[in-house]
């Protein structure tokens, strides 16, 4: 599987583009400061956007190739990047200790899907966000990027169901325009998420 990223990101153009995905853009002057980790962070799109905003990131992905990319693209725009070369099956997010936590079209197994979330429910602290933006089922109708196996897409069930603990912000399943690089291009069916953490018990967002 890492083979298979590797061989993306080896050219010299970057697979889903060098500009952050649009719903993080998006969401973005709404999100606190602080420590942010971007898990499956590829070639570094989206860590490098929110680096160049003053917040202190970490990349993380599994392919080296991505991140020494992602670290170009952070010393062309003067950003400051640090990248983890990790499996999630294994790499640990910590308790409590991240401002906020993003995956972008990180398409996984159901049992790591799980795994990965129940990580981020311990690992943000209070008043921390978890953004998501994610290919769910009805993109199988498109083809217009992603995964082309049913149990990797996700929906919004799904991240509600398997985060329990976060209070949902944001949580819309939409059909959008998405041109990222060479491989999302067109119409394309998403779940949008943004969810906090309560910074105390029983409070709200």
């Amino acid at each position: 599987m890492y083979r298979m990223w590797d061989e993306r990101y080896g050219s010299d153009d970057y697979a889903y583009g060098r500009d952050p995905n649009t719903f993080i853009e998006e969401v973005e002057p709404g999100l606190p400061p602080g420590r942010f980790l971007c898990l499956g962070a590829g070639e570094g799109r989206n860590a490098v956007f929110l680096a160049g905003t003053g917040r202190r990131v970490t990349a993380v992905d599994a392919s080296a190739v991505g991140l020494a990319k992602a670290r170009r693209l952070a010393g062309e725009r003067g950003a400051e990047v640090e990248t983890v070369q990790a499996d999630l099956r294994e790499f640990e997010m910590g308790e409590g200790c991240w401002d906020g936590i993003v995956a972008v079209f990180l398409h996984l197994p159901p049992a790591l899907r799980a795994h990965v979330l129940a990580g981020v429910g311990r690992a943000l602290g209070p008043g921390g966000v978890f953004v998501a933006e994610l290919y769910t089922p009805a993109q199988l109708r498109h083809g217009t990027g992603g995964p082309r196996t049913e149990e990797l897409l996700v929906s919004l069930e799904d991240l509600t169901r398997e985060l329990p603990g976060l209070e949902v912000v944001v949580g819309r399943e939409v059909e959008r325009e998405i041109h990222e690089g060479l491989h999302h291009h067109g119409t394309s069916a998403v779940v949008q998420f943004l969810a906090r953490r309560p910074t105390s018990e029983g409070a709200t967002p």
